[in-house]
């Protein structure tokens, strides 16, 4: 494990691999399971389930950032477990975000 100590391997980290893992395997099995047909939406050029995929990671990217840029990462509440578990206001850029794939998947 010591050739990965260099990163800061903590449970949001470990929770995002996972979900971009869960998310690589799920556009896999609808890709083979549902073969994909080029469409057009607002941006006037044909994208698939892939480029929408990336567009939104993108999106969600330079959403977080703007929000870090502007908002920061101040604790928004306090959990009631153990000592108290702070949440961060990034979870409202992450909802942002979700909203937004949502859009893009429907729209482009």
């Amino acid at each position: 494990m010591e050739h990965i100590a260099w990163m800061a391997w903590t449970v949001p980290t470990a929770i995002f691999f996972c979900l971009l893992g869960g998310t690589l395997a799920t556009m896999t099995w609808l890709a083979l399971r549902y073969p994909e047909a080029e469409r057009v939406g607002v941006l006037r050029i044909p994208t698939t389930r892939g480029d929408r995929l990336f567009i939104s990671l993108i999106a969600a990217a330079v959403i977080h950032l703007l929000w870090i840029a502007f908002a920061g990462t101040n604790p928004i509440a306090t959990l009631p477990i153990g000592e108290g578990v702070e949440v961060s206001s990034l979870w409202i850029a992450t909802v942002i975000s979700l909203v937004s794939a949502v859009v893009i998947f429907r729209n482009v």
